[in-house]
């Protein structure tokens, strides 16, 4: 971590005249790399309103910016204290609990705790002064929207006609309305308004409004479905722990297509019926629309989403609704976790085994853990869903620290679907086999839809010059530029670094450069040459930009407007198309490359969720899988939908290297602009390690440094050095000293990540 230690007193004398008119001290924290707390002095006219949990703008060195107030409390003795300048909140932002998890959170990620406010609270709500002293400029702060309303003033004879009539009988028979409301009805009608107010007929006022980031969103209504056999002993016991009202972790491992969502909601509503709210987490931004539609399709009350695809201004406004109990059930990915919802009956977790719960930068907080600690301080039901649970929980459920509830069968009896495995290579000139190509001509005669996955964007890998064999590198990170045709540019996608196309060669400038490897794009432009009156569509990060992205294509999906649909990972999340009946797999081994120890179980999981789009509807699927190895066993096993036989196999690889379940592991990472200090630093940093280590007489086994396996990444070079340690309270000491102690120039950064899950 970028550990800021200061002998900064940030207590000058106050002004003597006003030194009488004191009478309380608070303590604070501040939104800055900073381990320690805050001392201010409260003046007399803000006494009666400052409480813990709001805000201060206080004078911190030549800046003003806002601190939290944690609580009231004498400053060492002797210490010459400044004073708050202004209070920025009326009410608390968070309650005393939350702050225990904040607090707890802050220990375990050895993050400040005022980082993690500023992390858990909405974005933009911190002020901080652009100048110095105490003239500096404001900046910050989230503005909350406000709209006019009319209502009737009194009903008094006038001559009117048109507009302004239509709209003074509409306000009698519907009472008071938005402005916004009256628009859509009459068009523009200031002026009639205007007129109307003038003559004493109606009178105006603001109100607050919420952005709604859902407008417009048509919803139907729907009804609990029939439960399966097990289906309805996963809801049985799920309500008996509701109805106990302790703290009760599940892992409901159910396969896909085996309705696990219906379990959710049949038991949310149990919890709702109790009085209790529900937080559930997603992994991706894609998938909150059609859960938020499925939830408030089944439930009238609040519904609240938090991610970041939404404005700044939806944020803070769906976080108020939340705080303020207008909301009973919270929505959203990993940063929902923070959602400041009270009474939390139960929190699930659905597809608990995707990585991206795992915040990559800043708090490295892990959501799907989060929700785990969450649960046991509010003594809740948490749901950990999956059809391909990570390893360390299924374990976790082995050893009877979850709950177990499976699901072993698809909703209605439907098959799982037939899978074929291709032992093919994928080349740019033949990327789709010849029995992809049959299979996906049959599937388009028979009017059905089909997907073909791979997890790779871009037309092209990258470029090469066929005289030299170089290639177009990124000059910023350690990664080959890949080249998108339909933009006409080769791209870096760590720094967005771009060159246009055509170029030249960087070593020799001969003028032809040869396309290498395959992205989604050049599988869209393929199949669009195969199929020229088929409707294909292409579904990855360079075509779901700008808001609501996702939702648009994902709908065209499911009113049949799209006959092939062509993705990286974004399709096998949780999606549930029904007219799917073919899904082929290009380069299913793709993933095994990595230098991870989680490889194989990342391969067979999305092997396993891309398989499972196929066939959830009344018609039966099947999957054709081109790979290299199809005998490895992850990509064996996810094609016999065989997690069982893949488990204990990952067990045993994981057991006789003492990684995750049978370690814990840390990541001290550093980076630096020149190869130079980064090797110093590192020598350093791991000689440090290796002597606390000793001094405290531990075990923990110290890997590296070693260069990071993406050397460069946005102009820095980068390295790191794994702590692997059966036991965690030894290895969060150890950490927990290196952060005190280690000090290096300002020129390198370093991170501490604790429980990584990407060692790249």
């Amino acid at each position: 971590m970028d550990t800021v230690t200061t002998t900064e007193q940030t207590h000058t004398q106050i002004n003597p005249s006003v030194s009488d008119t004191i009478s309380s001290f608070i303590e604070v924290v501040v939104p800055l790399p900073l381990d320690r707390t805050f001392h201010y002095r409260v003046p007399i006219c803000f006494q009666d309103r400052i409480v813990p949990g709001i805000r201060v703008l206080v004078p911190f060195g030549r800046r003003r910016i806002s601190a939290y107030v944690l609580g009231f409390g004498e400053p060492a003795p002797g210490q010459q204290l400044k004073e708050v300048l202004e209070l920025l909140d009326e009410q608390p932002l968070w309650t005393e609990k939350e702050l225990t998890f904040f607090r707890w959170l802050a220990a375990y990620y050895l993050y400040p705790l005022g980082e993690v406010l500023k992390t858990a609270l909405p974005s933009g709500i911190n002020l901080q002064s652009k100048g110095g002293g105490d003239h500096g400029t404001l900046s910050g702060g989230r503005k909350i929207k406000k709209e006019r309303w009319y209502r009737m003033a009194e009903l008094q004879p006038h001559q009117l006609k048109g507009k302004a009539l239509a709209i003074l009988t509409y306000l009698l028979e519907a009472g008071a309305s938005p402005s916004s409301e009256l628009r859509a009805r009459f068009g523009d009608c200031s002026a009639q308004l205007k007129k109307l107010e003038e003559l004493g007929l109606i009178s105006r006022e603001e109100r607050e409004v919420y952005r709604d980031p859902f407008s417009g969103l048509q919803v139907g209504q729907d009804q609990p479905k029939p439960l399966t056999q097990d289906q309805q002993q996963a809801v049985t016991a799920l309500l008996e722990a509701l109805d106990a009202g302790r703290f009760a972790p599940f892992l409901l491992h159910g396969v896909t297509g085996s309705g696990k969502t219906e379990v959710y909601l049949q038991a949310i509503a149990h919890t709702l019926q109790a009085g209790n709210n529900a937080l559930v987490l997603v992994p991706e931004i894609s998938l909150t629309p059609q859960l938020v539609q499925r939830f408030r399709a089944r439930f009238s009350l609040g519904i609240a989403v938090l991610h970041s695809g939404l404005s700044d201004g939806e944020r803070y406004d769906e976080w108020r609704r939340i705080r303020r109990g207008e909301a009973r059930i919270a929505i959203g990915a990993r940063s929902a976790i923070f959602a400041p919802l009270e009474r939390i009956g139960m929190i699930v977790v659905d597809e608990e085994h995707e990585s991206s719960f795992k915040q990559g930068d800043g708090l490295r907080y892990n959501a799907r853990d989060l929700a785990l600690v969450r649960g046991q301080q509010e003594q809740a039901v948490v749901l950990l869903g999956s059809a391909t649970p990570l390893v360390t929980t299924r374990y976790a459920a082995h050893l009877g620290r979850l709950g177990n509830l499976t699901l072993p069968e698809r909703v209605g009896a439907r098959p799982m679907p037939e899978v074929a495995l291709i032992s093919s290579r994928m080349t740019a000139e033949m990327p789709i086999s010849a029995a992809l190509v049959e299979a996906l001509a049959d599937n388009l005669q028979r009017g059905e839809q089909s997907l073909v996955f791979l997890n790779r964007r871009g037309f092209a890998s990258w470029l090469a010059c066929p005289s030299c064999g170089a290639d177009l590198q990124c000059p910023n990170c350690s990664v080959s530029l890949t080249y998108h045709r339909q933009r006409r540019i080769s791209l870096c996608h760590y720094c967005d670094y771009q060159v246009p196309f055509p170029c030249i060669c960087p070593s020799c400038d001969e003028p032809e450069l040869k396309e290498m490897g395959v992205g989604t794009e050049r599988i869209e432009h393929a199949l669009v040459e195969l199929f020229p009156a088929a409707r294909i569509t292409r579904m990855d990060s360079d075509t779901v930009s700008g808001k609501g992205g996702h939702a648009r294509i994902l709908d065209k999906v499911r009113q049949r407007e799209v006959d092939i649909l062509v993705g990286t990972q974004m399709i096998t999340k949780g999606h549930d198309f029904p007219g799917v009946t073919l899904v082929g797999v290009l380069q299913a081994e793709g993933s095994l490359y990595q230098p991870d120890f989680r490889a194989a179980e990342r391969t067979f999981q999305v092997l396993s969720q891309v398989i499972g789009r196929a066939g959830r509807g009344e018609l039966a699927g099947r999957v054709l899988v081109q790979a290299v190895q199809p005998d490895h066993y992850a990509v064996a096993c996810a094609a016999q939908h065989d997690y069982e036989q893949f488990y204990q196999q990952e067990l045993q690889y994981r057991q006789e290297l003492g990684y995750p379940p049978y370690g814990h592991l840390a990541a001290v990472r550093l980076s630096a602009v020149t190869e130079a200090a980064l090797t110093e630093a590192s020598e350093q940093a791991a000689a440090l390690i290796r002597t606390i280590k000793e001094g405290m007489g531990g075990r923990t086994e110290v890997l590296g440094p070693a260069p990071a396996p993406l050397y460069r990444l946005r102009g820095r070079f980068r390295s790191q050095i794994l702590l692997k340690d059966a036991g965690r309270p030894s290895l969060h000491r150890l950490l927990a000293r290196l952060r005190q102690a280690l000090s290096l120039p300002a020129s390198v950064r370093w991170v501490i990540d604790v429980d990584p899950v990407d060692l790249l």
